[in-house]
């Protein structure tokens, strides 16, 4: 007996074709259920698109065929169970990438990044960063095309995360305030001219770190399933903040929403780059720890690394403690009046405020539930971000997002 499985019929072709063309409005979304975990069986995905079983099988089959899911047709049952398991649904371990690219106070990465937010492979990064946006990106993009020359895989188009408001829809970088850019870089254009320049293919976007990183831990890491997720967190330099509200990013209406690291923490406190004096941005960010904390920056390591190897070796060192416990105190009071302001259902820390939470939990979720008006009413759970390199991550997704949107159209 031949091992090769036998032609269709030409009639069970057709009833395959008639399925899919049935279903094809729902290639965008079945691609998203697998890309965020959230339909890991064919039956999880029959329910949640609220098609029939044959329909959602030739969806999968089709999403398959362009190379990017996998479908294991024989899974093993779990101990116990009866009857026949439905089929497993996972992303292509071997299909296609976006280009992630991300760029802050200390330096640049490139990366590639596959469906489920899973990083391929990444570029070391640079330590120093130009005053000029054009070499910077040139440079960073480089890298990126040589990871794909490296690889082989194909690309779907390119997402670049930057320290600043990007505003919308000229793609400017408004405040680089921790880059020796000038305000209003055309960073948008100068990253797709690099994009186009290096033969990469697939459109290119640029965003905001921590509204990418943000979005992110929304589909792959601490916020999933949250509907109204607030984000803030301190990367190199500065402090960020981003809003995923029912699922989408919320970035106001010009792109420049959510510019939390200019809420006043203390009046008395240290003058800001915006003009203002005790901005969350330089009261709680790694610079003003090791201020606080007594600490000379070295040139060796970035910012980030020192405070976080700081706070993760030294905290028994009382003046560590106390710089600690300042910074916390500040954070709750901002985080504060967040959650007055947009009421979320949950809170997730990046950054060097990652590691304060995990210094003094009780310490931060005391000063946040004394200070709002919500947080005494029941609490909003305050979490850290969970994946490593999270802008680059979002930064992926932002390419991601018109294969997610209509899949065949996408890679056509």
């Amino acid at each position: 007996m031949s091992g090769k499985a036998e032609p269709r019929a030409a009639g069970e072709r057709t009833t395959t074709r008639a399925r899919l063309d049935r279903g094809r409005g729902a290639l965008g979304p079945a691609l998203e259920l697998v890309h965020t975990g959230r339909a890991p069986t064919r039956a999880v995905l029959t329910a949640e698109l609220g098609v029939t079983r044959a329909t959602a099988g030739a969806v999968a089959a089709e999403l398959e065929a362009l190379g990017l899911i996998r479908v294991d047709a024989r899974p093993a049952a779990a101990a116990g169970s009866q009857g026949r398991p439905s089929h497993r649904l996972d992303v292509a371990e071997e299909g296609p990438v976006a280009l992630a690219a991300q760029v802050h106070a200390d330096g640049f990465r490139a990366a590639l990044v596959g469906l489920g937010g899973r990083i391929v492979a990444t570029a070391p990064g640079c330590e120093t960063v130009a005053a000029d946006p054009a070499k910077v990106l040139g440079s960073v993009v480089e890298a990126g095309a040589e990871l794909l020359r490296t690889t082989g895989r194909r690309c779907v188009g390119a997402g670049l995360a930057v320290p600043s408001a990007v505003a919308q829809p000229e793609g400017l970088a408004l405040n680089p305030l921790h880059l020796a850019w000038p305000v209003g870089a055309p960073v948008r254009r100068l990253f797709e001219e690099c994009v186009r320049a290096a033969g990469i293919p697939g459109p290119a976007f640029t965003g905001n770190d921590v509204n990418l990183a943000a979005l992110a831990e929304h589909r792959h890491g601490a916020g999933r399933g949250a509907r109204d997720l607030l984000c803030v967190a301190t990367g190199h330099r500065g402090v960020g903040g981003a809003l995923v509200l029912d699922g989408r990013l919320h970035t106001g209406s010009s792109g420049l929403a959510l510019e939390v690291g200019h809420l006043t923490v203390n009046p008395e406190g240290r003058p800001c780059h915006c003009g203002g004096r005790g901005c969350l941005d330089v009261e709680a960010d790694p610079l003003a720890l090791l201020v606080e904390a007594g600490r000379e920056p070295g040139p060796e390591d970035s910012l980030l690394k020192q405070a976080d190897d700081l706070l993760r070796t030294q905290y028994d060192d009382p003046a560590v403690r106390r710089a600690a416990e300042a910074l916390i105190d500040r954070l709750g009071l901002g985080l504060a009046g967040l959650v007055n302001i947009l009421n979320p259902d949950r809170i997730i820390l990046g950054g060097l405020h990652r590691t304060l939470l995990d210094a003094d939990p009780s310490r931060l979720r005391a000063v946040v539930a004394d200070r709002s008006l919500w947080g005494q009413s029941g609490g909003v759970p305050i979490l850290p971000c969970t994946l490593d390199h999270n802008s680059l991550v979002g930064a992926a997704e932002l390419a991601w997002q018109p294969v997610l949107d209509d899949p065949l159209a996408a890679l056509r």
